[in-house]
């Protein structure tokens, strides 16, 4: 019984999971899925972006388009770059069906820790982004280049159907990107590591590995964009930050070479960059990070969930007989019934040690056939013969 002075004992608050440790979110999380799930993904996006670049092919050579030095076949600029844009957006389903076959959770979860993609958040990101990217691309525009010809523009009939490309498929593979290193690498790694540090570098550098080796300066800098983003993940809460920085970076990046003329043939990406163009990314990621910082501390999101609660202990059916539950006595011993001692010899009656099925009986043991039945000796009696 509770003392009625004495203090009630708190409830244990459940842990709070931030992004990077939503892997644990499920009850049925266990330490292999995170492995699992990740040899999926790496196989599967291979697969599914083959699948898509051999469908492609063989559709282009169905409808004639000449074929590259390569052996591919060659589409044009528009139509190269679309395909090369759908072939990496395709990682999104993958990582989503990752997530909930694998990870046994919602897929959602890799979204943001509300479930879900928070669309007005990932407004108010791009909003930010678009101001200050579109400065820092401006002035990288203005730096002087190695190139003997200057660029010319291509003209709004190859603007155009290009421009209305990028700015559909564009987003879905800056998304892309986004879910297979910010989301998914970054929760396998929490799943094991509290520190969202150790979580973070592992996706970084695997991200700027992705792109290529082109100068030191550009793998740097792809390296720390992926920290960046995956420090502004973890402390919103989700992927709307790095997705809004990518995907307008990106559309600007692609933007420009559409306007010029064979822009889009060019296979240079970021590692590529030298270290004037490096300088100035570093600038606008700088400043679109605090910025977003300023704006999740004058409209914080959503940024942790509860762990999921222990699975309670299972409780036996209740016992459909009136009385106690016979595991109450189970320590007992049941009472047995076993054969009546022989009589002593000469008292005339049978000892009866406990209740004896013959006490009732006219052909109990050790008496004569048609004798009254005796269970007890008389009061005083010794059941031994006279001295």
């Amino acid at each position: 019984m509770t003392h009625p002075l004495a203090a009630p004992v708190p409830a244990l608050l459940p842990e709070l999971l931030p992004y990077h440790r939503m892997a644990r979110v499920s009850a049925r999380h266990r330490w292999w899925r995170p492995v699992l799930g990740t040899g999926f993904v790496a196989v599967a996006c291979v697969l599914v972006a083959g699948l898509l670049y051999a469908l492609g092919s063989a559709l282009g050579a169905a409808r004639g388009y000449p074929e590259a030095a390569d052996g591919t076949v060659e589409f044009g600029p528009v139509p190269g770059t679309a395909l090369d844009l759908l072939a990496i957006a395709s990682a999104i389903p993958v990582v989503l069906l990752a997530v909930r076959w694998a990870g046994r959770r919602p897929a959602g979860t890799v979204s943001s820790v509300t479930g879900g993609l928070r669309w007005p958040w990932l407004g108010r990101c791009v909003l930010v982004a678009l101001p200050v990217l579109a400065v820092t691309t401006g002035a990288m525009l203005l730096l002087p280049t190695d190139d003997a010809a200057p660029s010319r523009w291509a003209g709004w009939e190859v603007f155009g159907p290009a421009l209305a490309m990028l700015v559909v498929l564009v987003p879905l593979q800056a998304a892309a990107e986004e879910y297979v290193f910010r989301g998914w690498l970054t929760q396998a790694v929490g799943a094991f590591l509290r520190s969202p540090w150790w979580a973070l570098v592992p996706q970084a550098v695997l991200f700027a590995a992705a792109h290529g080796w082109g100068t030191p300066w550009g793998f740097a800098d792809l390296a720390l964009y992926g920290v960046v983003a995956g420090r502004l993940t973890v402390r919103t809460g989700g992927l709307e930050a790095a997705i809004g920085l990518h995907a307008v970076n990106n559309l600007l990046a692609f933007g420009v070479s559409a306007a010029v003329v064979d822009g889009l043939k060019s296979d240079d990406t970021a590692a590529d960059a030298p270290w004037q163009v490096v300088a100035l990314d570093l600038v606008g990621i700088a400043l679109y990070a605090a910025a977003v910082l300023w704006l999740a501390r004058r409209h914080p999101p959503t940024r942790t969930v509860p762990a999921p609660a222990p699975a309670p202990a299972p409780v036996p059916p209740p016992w459909p007989f009136p009385g106690p539950h016979p595991q109450a006595h189970a320590a007992h011993v049941p009472v047995s019934w076993a054969p009546v001692p022989a009589p002593l010899p000469g008292s005339g009656y049978a000892p009866v040690p406990g209740p004896v099925p013959y006490a009732d009986r006219t052909d109990a043991p050790g008496l004569a056939p048609g004798a009254a039945p005796r269970t007890a000796p008389p009061p005083g009696d010794t059941g031994l013969p006279p001295r």
